[in-house]
């Protein structure tokens, strides 16, 4: 039987229809070329990537398993197992002689040890991993055979470092395996054109292979029966608990999203506080549980042996859970693409719809809700942009191929240029790179471990085995706060907690993890040592990661319906039920429009109070806020208490100076926006604190052997004395240069915040003087009096106020 028609029947087997798209993506394949295919969730992607291989193989089969032929990268470790299970499945189904197997940081010593003498056909592995697998000395022998590699989920990769990682490896791979076809999987992505470039190199042709069946997504809101006019962040939360169950009640599985950790926490205890009976019909899945709790989640999911699962981005990409018939998401999703790769996780197979139904944690986020539907029937979704020159990167690459079979100049910088994220790496830069990894650099050569890599001959090679052994342990991108396990006293690991959490608790004190409230016993070696408690408590770990803030694609939608709903135009069942809000705000002060700048001025016993709605982001705004308040001092001395959200910022103080279209004009102005921001923010004491991350990926600092793990406070001191060093003597240093970009980048999107003060010169600004908090005032006041240490609760001081603003409201 010819290979295409047994691949006929395979899909026969299964009642489905082969799809032009993974047709045309099969006959790239076949002629050797290379590609992006993008496709909505649950229509196809990996079989039309992985039946490419498996044809060229039926039509010369192989007599015994080959060596190395397909690498298939995934972003995350969770996904490799499934992965694996259905390549492996289709493998098996058609009667080729391949293996298939998975390499990642969960394998096996015994799985390790046997893999480094032979490599599977089909190897399932992350981008940490690959590069370890370069490390080796012979990484030419054990790749040179290799045919293909499959980039899934590209879109979460790319505008990483980790993505930029990956473009150096596969660079390297290019060089060992000239004919080598790389393809793409991507799905809820803007920029196709720019995702595909950088998948395969600056000028390299390839194809653009889009699915052709539309994706059905239906995108509803859980409405509030009351709606108050001064809704402020997380008010409605849990009290919507009542209607979740009932959306659980109508399906047989549904994932519940929450967009961070402690919310999965909180809403997990909520549903079983609310329905006991379903203790174990409700689960619980975060990165920071063990890896048997989630895989044991996983298998509930797949078989339909379970009715809800509480998640976060953990569950967002690739597994295929087939049995979720809806999915909900707990708060504003931040944005388009968000929401449909989230919705994609139920009615996962062919032409199946997908649903989900948002529920909201403030009457706002209904107009969130509703723009975000728009944005998705349009097909309108965010681009992720690329990195450039991070050199961190870099560094730790080029002694990553010097510990395996080394490199030589010339060579390696002719193969780092092919990449997107280095084309433009200059001669001086290279000398710099080579001069860094072999002597530390300048400033820091008189220290001898940070001389690496060592020149023999033309080649650059690692021969110190300690070097070798620590840098194989801290290959990667991933940063973040030092973690702390959590053991059961008597028991066996429950997961992971920041330490930073850890180090506030006292033993006797109790947190909610893992679903269960806990006792801290006592913290050892980094491990905090627990034991199960009773009763409730409000403790829930607050992990790094957690800000999410509003797309710009999002924000324009909201502007978009914000605009409609000054015009008198409320449309759809979100808008309809928040219109109480929107005429409170109309009424008390102003509906802004896109083309207009709502400022109010309000005066209170604090002081005056500045409210400004740029609805730009948090971001944005955290940066914006600090600008604005430093460019006021220079028109009158003055000190500022800030807040801020995705919709806009607060400045509040005793002697606030006078503020009028002039004074604006030049405190929103772009004019020597860098110098200012730089002034207006520690940003010397933010880019020394990001350093750590660039030292860490760079090695210039070690967090220590399994098991001895170092405290963030003693990294952080490490990469601080490291950073006072350079910045006294070498303030050029390439390194600090690039801690302060990425600072302003993405810890403040410094491009982001320039766009809107150019934008902000066109609008027209609406100035008021409300006599009091108006309804988007009003959040804003509460998350700067949330924060604030008062010996009054700060619930019982919002409740008092919300009372007093409703009273002293009339009806619209």
């Amino acid at each position: 039987m010819r290979p295409e028609h047994r691949i006929q029947r395979w899909f026969a087997s299964r009642d489905w229809a082969v799809f032009d798209f993974q047709r045309a993506a099969w006959d790239a394949y076949l002629s050797g070329r290379s590609g992006l295919i993008h496709a909505p969730t649950g229509t196809g992607k990996t079989l039309a990537a992985w039946f490419g291989p498996l044809l060229e193989a039926l039509h010369d089969p192989p007599a015994s398993p080959p060596p190395l032929t397909v690498l298939w990268i995934t972003p995350l470790r969770a996904l490799a197992a499934d992965t694996t299970g259905h390549l492996a499945e289709a493998v098996t189904e058609l009667g080729l002689e391949w293996t298939v197997e998975q390499r990642t940081g969960d394998s096996s010593s015994a799985t390790r040890s046997r893999q480094r003498r032979r490599l599977p056909t089909a190897l399932v592995t992350t981008p940490e991993s690959l590069s370890l697998q370069l490390s080796y000395s012979d990484a030419h022998a054990r790749f040179r055979h290799l045919r293909c590699v499959v980039v899934d989920e590209w879109h979460e990769l790319m505008g990483s470092k980790r993505g930029v990682q990956l473009e150096l490896c596969l660079a390297h791979l290019r060089t060992l395996c000239p004919g080598l076809r790389t393809w793409g999987l991507s799905a809820t992505l803007g920029n196709l054109d720019e995702a595909r470039d950088v998948l395969l190199g600056p000028d390299q042709p390839g194809d653009l292979i889009q699915g052709l069946l539309p994706k059905r997504t239906a995108i509803d809101a859980v409405i509030p029966q009351r709606m108050e006019r001064f809704p402020w962040a997380g008010h409605l939360g849990t009290n919507l608990v009542r209607d979740v169950l009932a959306a659980l009640d109508r399906a047989d599985t549904s994932l519940l999203f929450t967009n961070t950790r402690s919310q999965a926490e909180l809403w997990h205890q909520a549903l079983l506080q609310a329905r006991p009976d379903w203790f174990d019909q409700v689960a619980l899945h975060h990165g920071s549980l063990d890896r048997s709790v989630r895989d044991q989640v996983e298998v509930w999911l797949r078989e339909g042996a379970i009715r809800c699962v509480v998640a976060t981005s953990s569950l967002d990409l690739g597994v295929d859970f087939t049995p979720v018939d809806q999915v909900l998401q707990v708060g504003s999703p931040k944005g388009v693409a968000r929401l449909v790769q989230r919705a994609g996780r139920s009615g996962h197979q062919p032409g199946a719809e997908s649903a989900v139904l948002c529920v909201p944690t403030h009457a706002f986020e209904l107009v969130e809700i509703a723009a975000a539907r728009d944005a998705a029937v349009a097909g309108e979704v965010e681009a992720r942009r690329p990195l450039r020159g991070c050199l961190d990167v870099l560094v730790q690459h080029l002694v990553t191929l010097a510990l395996g079979p080394g490199f030589t100049d010339a060579a390696q910088l002719a193969e780092v240029r092919t990449t997107h994220a280095y084309a433009g790496l200059d001669a001086s830069q290279w000398r710099w790179l080579l001069d860094f990894i072999t002597t530390g650099g300048s400033t820091l050569k008189a220290y001898p471990q940070y001389r690496r890599v060592e020149r023999d001959g033309d080649v650059y090679r690692v021969t110190d085995s300690t070097i070798g052994r620590r840098h194989r342990m801290a290959v990667g991108t991933i940063t973040a706060d030092s973690m702390v396990r959590v053991k059961y006293q008597r028991g066996g690991l429950i997961g992971f907690v920041e330490e930073a959490f850890i180090a506030r608790l006292k033993p006797g004190e109790q947190f909610l993890f893992s679903g269960r409230v806990l006792e801290l016993v006592r913290v050892r070696d980094m491990t905090a040592q627990v034991r199960s408690a009773r009763g409730r408590t409000r403790a829930v770990p607050r992990w790094m990661g957690g800000r999410m803030p509003l797309s710009t694609r999002l924000a324009d939608g909201v502007g978009a319906r914000l605009e409609q709903a000054r015009d008198g135009h409320y449309h759809g069942a979100e808008m309809t039920a928040v219109r109480p809000v929107l005429e409170a705000q109309r009424s008390a002060s102003a509906l802004p429009g896109r083309d207009e700048l709502l400022v109010e001025r309000i005066g209170s016993r604090e002081g005056q109070h500045l409210f400004v709605y740029p609805f730009a982001g948090r971001l944005v705004h955290e940066a914006l806020s600090a600008l604005v308040a430093w460019r006021l001092t220079r028109e009158a001395p003055a000190t500022f208490g800030f807040s801020m959200n995705d919709y806009g910022f607060e400045l509040v103080s005793r002697r606030l100076p006078e503020v009028d279209g002039d004074v604006l004009a030049r405190v929103f102005s772009p004019t020597d926006l860098d110098a200012d921001l730089r002034a207006s923010l520690n940003a010397a004491e933010m880019a020394r604190r990001h350093f750590r991350e660039i030292a860490r990926i760079a090695g210039l600092v070690f967090e220590g052997y399994p098991g001895r793990g170092k405290s963030t406070r003693q990294v952080q001191a490490s990469s601080g004395l490291i950073f006072d060093v350079l910045h006294r003597y070498d303030a050029d240093h390439p390194l600090l240069l690039q801690a302060e970009r990425e600072v302003l980048e993405s810890q403040l999107e410094l491009d982001r915040l320039r766009d809107l003060l150019c934008g902000l010169q066109a609008r027209r600004l609406l100035l008021t003087r409300p006599r009091r908090l108006t309804p988007l005032a009003f959040p804003l006041w509460v998350g700067r009096v949330q924060s604030r240490v008062s010996s009054e609760d700060w619930q019982t001081r919002v409740q008092r106020m919300l009372g007093q603003l409703e009273r002293q409201t009339p009806d619209a």
